[in-house]
């Protein structure tokens, strides 16, 4: 991760960047400490290029043989956290080149202005890299100047704290997904978690291996993974924050397919070539877990990872299978490739009976019918709850993330009902994103009305870099549930 600081003195060298509102660029030329000749090229410079202060837009004064060398002039729109998030992730790709960049900002930058700006400059200069020892970009500096080089305040320094945490957690998720699953196994994903955690104050990890899942009837989680061979066997994570005096206790679930070919109901090489992102949402509930502990939350969270690899042998579950939940739901087998609702469903069940959660969150790349509904970039939520779903609303827009609320209709819950068991797995009636909700929502209990899921299948990764995103997967979900923990615990 880039090295973002607050500057401690004045320095003129190099490149430097200047934000510059929307529809006044002029105030951008208050912040440069340059002579009168100096100034009025600049102000030529942005009236000749017509920067309009766009939240993102960047325009380079080149400056051979003086200092600085050289002014970006990037645009922080209404200077709302969004604008300067849009801001740090266009200055990450326009100086990638430099190896250092000083960002000049006004004496009055509020503290989420600050949080905007390092987690757009952060998520925007990620890499995925197989090899540690891959070339880093040049750029691996950025400091943040204030008028005349004074401190920052308190405040602000806790919003880089704050940026900082979000954005690690956010990265880790990343490198997870990203991960290609020949080396991906349950095991080797359970291992990043406990390595992740090590030496946390009040983080705990337990990683149950097939033998105790069987002993506890988690069924469902070992029918998904039974296709696999031995080393690729299924597992499940419990990660858990427990600070001292929390009152509140929130479950995070998050689907762990490790690669999902379809099982017998064979995907095409189309619907495969990215199935490594299927454990998209338990990086997310890992990520967001990790960066409660390292905010010091005072709000109980437990991350939930059903994991398994979802392959095709002479041993995989079949269409017509029928397999008994934790709990004792019973579930047809009618699609082999609606796999996700069925480790879910085992984890949420010992969640509600074992955790007893106040709040119970699931995400996952569930279904192809979310995209068809919201698109590339915004996931499904559902839930019974109008509060909660505000409130996670709100936090997926503060933190630049998008959701849409989608209906629970009862007018579909029937279809669900099996002729041999409680649930079949797949329904042949479309609604294919609410029928999986519908499907989850029967695993819930008690805190069915405490209840969120979020299908987010396809902004889990993103086809080209684009603002914050960079081409791969996009860690979607870390920086929504951590805002609205931290909403949580206030």
């Amino acid at each position: 991760m880039l090295d973002i600081r607050f500057a401690t003195a004045r320095s003129a060298s190099g490149a430097v960047a200047v934000v510059v509102p929307s529809g006044s660029p002029s105030a951008a030329l208050d912040l440069l400490k340059l002579g009168p000749a100096d100034l009025d090229e600049c102000a030529t410079f942005l009236e000749d290029v017509e920067h309009s202060g766009s939240a993102g837009s960047v325009h380079i004064l080149p400056r051979p043989g003086r200092k600085p060398s050289r002014l970006l002039f990037v645009g922080i729109g209404d200077g709302d956290e969004s604008g300067w998030r849009a801001a740090g992730a266009a200055l990450a790709r326009k100086a990638r080149a430099e190896t250092s960049l000083r960002v000049l900002v006004p004496q009055d930058t509020p503290p989420e202005a600050v949080r905007g700006l390092a987690e757009g400059l952060w998520l925007a200069s990620y890499r995925f890299r197989l090899a540690d020892d891959a070339e880093p970009d040049p750029l691996r500096r950025v400091t943040v100047a204030l008028p005349g080089g004074g401190a920052p305040t308190d405040s602000l320094e806790r919003a880089l704290d704050q940026a900082r945490a979000v954005v690690t957690a956010t990265v880790l998720a990343r490198d997870l997904t990203n991960m290609p699953s020949d080396r991906k196994t349950p095991a080797w994903f359970a291992r990043q978690v406990v390595k992740a955690a090590a030496g946390v104050p009040g983080l705990t990890v337990e990683v149950r291996e097939p033998a105790y899942l069987a002993a506890q009837g988690f069924n469902a989680i070992l029918a998904v993974g039974r296709g696999a061979t031995t080393e690729r066997g299924p597992r499940l994570v419990e990660l858990s924050w427990r600070p001292r005096g929390a009152k509140r206790h929130v479950v995070l679930v998050g689907k762990g397919i490790t690669f999902d070919t379809g099982g017998i109901c064979i995907k095409p090489l189309s619907g495969m070539k990215l199935m490594r992102k299927d454990m998209g949402g338990a990086a997310a509930v890992i990520g967001a877990t990790l960066a409660a502990a390292a905010m010091r939350l005072p709000v109980r969270v437990t991350a939930l990872t059903p994991l398994a690899e979802n392959a095709l042998s002479g041993d995989s579950m079949r269409p017509g299978d029928v397999v008994t939940h934790y709990g004792g739901l019973t579930s047809e087998i009618l699609n082999t490739d609606a796999e996700g609702r069925l480790v879910l469903g085992d984890a949420m069940a010992y969640a509600v009976r074992r955790l007893r959660p106040d709040v119970m969150i699931d995400l996952a790349t569930l279904t192809g019918a979310q995209g068809v509904a919201l698109g590339k970039q915004t996931a499904a939520m559902y839930s019974h709850s109008d509060a909660l779903a505000g409130a996670l609303a709100a936090a997926a827009a503060a933190s630049g993330e998008s959701v849409w609320r989608m209906p629970l209709s009862e007018d579909y819950a029937a279809e669900l009902g099996g002729d041999l068991t409680d649930l079949v797995n797949s329904t042949d009636i479309g609604a294919g994103s609410l029928l999986a909700a519908l499907y989850l929502r029967e695993f819930t209990g008690s805190v069915r009305d405490s209840w969120a899921h979020f299908d987010m299948s396809s902004p889990a990764w993103s086809d080209a870099n684009d603002g914050e995103l960079t081409k791969g997967a996009t860690g979607w979900g870390v920086r929504t549930l951590t805002r609205w923990l931290e909403a949580t615990a206030a």
